[in-house]
């Protein structure tokens, strides 16, 4: 919105031409989020205790400290998060981009189904929201009606093409019937996955800002024809303004962290896991590195592949491979303290980050 009004004056007030610089918004984005989620959350959280009564379901199966040191803490902490990524948004990026717009329906629309599936945990006591396949189908209604209105915002076949890392500025085009498909499955297995890790105290929120820092920063270059041209990647015109979104995310997920820090003072439930797993997805996907996103956001893979086989094996062989998955609960049962798990967890996403960027100059 700053952006929309003040550059009208520019000719007037030559400082105001900060204000077209995308580095400066998004600085802008990522300290207004911050403030926000420090101002709004303490209300937030009060707000939140008083009306759940007892706080997050805790699963019986789950580790057993869980029971002793998580019950009573509340949930939908997430929404805390997306109050701060909106206001910021809407305060310091060009609302006249389609991209923009996407993100946030993407994202607020997730966020909206993981409150639903919050709500219907905290008001039963049990840890089962909403039916999975219900879950599923919106996810997918939503993901799917955002990818037809990006393949129309992007030029060209590159809006049904998909990129492959180290192989310069190859495309595939799929077609928009199974990029669609592909696009979906990307935002709705983003969304999933960041949900899988959501199990301890600071351990989602630290790799999802790790890796909405790293697509800041491509966003940023992707949508700059120099820079695009240079690293010989496919430029996207548009698509830099995102880099102001996930300036906001990193912010709000900075804030939100100073609640969530162990012992945490509220979780960020399903409402907070789905919509920045969703974000990531979106920005992924709008940015052409979805492929990039399996390696920045790699540690939200390894969670999601160790629930996969330990169902699987299961199944088929009656043994569990690991002691309990996701793979942080197997550490768990295994002995580790949960700030150990936490640490060695972010310092995994920041390798995957590392690498998943490296891809922008190995061509």
């Amino acid at each position: 919105m700053l952006y929309n009004v003040l550059t009208q004056f520019t000719d007037d007030l030559n400082v105001l031409n900060l204000f077209r610089y995308i580095t400066f918004r998004t600085g802008g984005a990522t300290i207004t989020a911050l403030i926000v989620s420090f101002i709004c959350g303490p209300f937030i959280i009060r707000w939140l205790r008083e009306r759940q009564h007892g706080g997050q379901p805790i699963r019986e199966d789950g580790p057993e400290s869980h029971l002793l040191t998580k019950k009573g803490t509340p949930t939908m902490g997430g929404f805390m998060i997306l109050l701060a990524l909106v206001v910021a948004t809407l305060l310091w990026a060009d609302l006249k981009n389609g991209y923009v717009w996407a993100a946030l329906g993407v994202t607020v629309g997730y966020g909206m189904i993981g409150f639903i599936d919050d709500y219907v945990k905290v008001s039963r006591r049990h840890h089962a929201g909403l039916p999975g396949k219900l879950k599923l189908a919106l996810q997918v209604l939503i993901a799917g009606v955002a990818t037809v209105g990006i393949v129309g915002l992007t030029r060209g076949t590159l809006g049904t093409s998909v990129a492959i890392p180290f192989i310069k500025t190859a495309l595939f085009d799929l077609g928009l019937f199974l990029f669609v498909v592909f696009a979906v499955f990307v935002i709705v297995g983003a969304s999933n996955a960041v949900n899988l890790t959501d199990g301890l105290d600071g351990l989602a929120i630290g790799p999802v800002m790790i890796a909405a820092g790293s697509f800041a920063l491509i966003a940023y270059l992707i949508g700059n024809r120099v820079f695009a041209d240079y690293l010989q990647i496919n430029y996207v015109p548009g698509a830099g303004e995102l880099a102001v979104f996930c300036g906001a995310l990193v912010g709000a997920g900075l804030g939100f962290l100073w609640y969530n820090a162990p012992p945490a003072m509220v979780f960020m439930g399903d409402t907070g896991s789905l919509a920045m797993g969703g974000a990531l997805g979106v920005v992924a996907v709008i940015t052409k590195h979805e492929i990039v996103l399996a390696i920045i956001g790699g540690l939200f893979v390894l969670e999601t592949v160790s629930v996969i086989v330990q169902v699987a094996s299961f199944k088929m062989t009656g043994k569990r491979v690991f002691a309990m998955a996701p793979l942080h609960h197997h550490f768990e049962k295994k002995g580790w303290k949960e700030p150990t798990i936490v640490i060695r967890f972010w310092i995994i996403a920041i390798i995957l980050a590392l690498a998943g960027l490296a891809t922008l100059k190995l061509r």
